[in-house]
């Protein structure tokens, strides 16, 4: 195999493009630091499909999410990839919420996000008995799906058409090279391996700034500087049954979606995630947060105590937006025979697709 493309990166993102760009009949190597592919954050998050309602018109996180959905549940169906459509409610909790909820529907609406519908207390409550809130906001297109099949799809489908993925490798340098880039690799067993490639997309997640500062951008002057922002989640007692049969999310918060009930495809619920800016990469779940998320999740399903919630994992997102700051879009950076993907957190999982075809067009330019 003589690679043309090499991906650093064995994510969601980074295999989606790697399955995309075989398909068009690339030689793509992929390489990932960890042992196993998506073993950060496209394995610690709700696994949610998200319909395209919180972003701003016409950003990337917004036509991304909207695209990408639609290729999700195609290539789910297509692949037999777990997944189901099992719709969320987005909640105001109090009656100064409704203005705000009703807001996020408008914005939905224009970013093509399904047929959403406003529903008061006594429609929800019909729908969902344990729930209480003024109004919500029901979105019939988000979903669920086994994050790790969906990235075992991808990684068939690359290595179908003759690409690799190669774990317990990572990238330490980068230069200009006469075919484009001189890729300097040091392995987890002390090995050092150096290749020349036409393209490299950068698909390094939480490294991605690193990554992209090898092949001499200035990230910080630049505005590309990722800000690591961790979530707890907690599992719910299985003592308290079936909590909703949909997903149940409040009004979005200052960096996240605030802390919401998840269920997996096993019927399993979680609590979760919340917001906390970190200067390390630590995936220990602080168990004294019990009683905060116990506290958020009263608001709307008022038997839930700090007793019921158990610690179950955490994840870590790459933003760029950071504590304080306003939206930040998805940074899409092409140019020299390199594309960086920076600040890919969320609806990150649902856009993968659209990402990918969006690398594919840089790649053909």
């Amino acid at each position: 195999m003589e690679p043309t493309v090499l991906i650093v990166g064995a994510g969601v993102i980074g295999l989606s493009c790697a399955a995309e760009l075989a398909r068009a009949g690339r030689q793509v190597l992929v390489i990932e630091r960890n042992d196993a592919p998506g073993r950060e954050t496209s394995s610690r998050n709700s696994e949610v499909i998200h319909a395209g309602l919180y972003y701003p018109a016409d950003s990337l996180k917004a036509r991304c999410c909207v695209e990408g959905r639609a290729l999700l549940y195609e290539r789910c169906e297509r692949q037999g990839v777990p997944h189901r459509k099992t719709g969320k409610f987005v909640l105001a909790c109090e009656p100064g919420e409704v203005a705000a909820l009703e807001a996020l529907h408008e914005r939905g609406r224009g970013n093509g996000a399904g047929a959403l519908e406003l529903v008061d207390a006594a429609g929800l409550r019909k729908r969902e008995p344990r729930v209480r809130a003024e109004a919500a906001l029901w979105s019939p297109e988000t979903g669920i799906v086994d994050a790790h099949a969906l990235m075992a799809s991808y990684q068939a489908e690359l290595e179908s058409a003759g690409g690799a993925v190669v774990v317990r490798t990572r990238l330490v340098g980068l230069e200009r090279a006469a075919a484009g880039w001189r890729a300097a690799t040091l392995s987890a067993d002390g090995e050092r391996f150096a290749i020349e490639v036409p393209w490299v997309v950068n698909a390094a997640g939480l490294e991605a700034d690193r990554i992209a500062e090898l092949a001499g951008l200035d990230v910080d002057a630049l505005g590309w500087r990722q800000h690591p922002c961790k979530g707890d989640y907690f599992s719910v007692a299985p003592r308290l049954g079936r909590l909703a049969s949909r997903l149940i999310y409040p009004l979005p918060v200052a960096g996240g979606l605030g802390v919401h009930v998840t269920l997996d495809l096993a019927g399993r619920f979680r609590l979760g995630p919340d917001v906390e800016w970190v200067d390390a990469l630590d995936y220990t779940v602080d168990g004294d947060k019990a009683e905060a998320f116990a506290t958020a999740a009263r608001r709307y399903l008022p038997e839930i105590r700090a007793a019921d919630l158990s610690p179950d994992f955490a994840g870590i997102r790459a933003k760029l937006q950071a504590p304080g700051e306003d939206f930040r879009d998805f940074g899409i950076v092409s140019g020299d025979g390199m594309v960086s993907l920076l600040g890919i957190e969320s609806p990150g999982l649902t856009a993968a697709g659209a990402i990918a075809r969006r690398v594919a067009s840089q790649l053909a330019d």
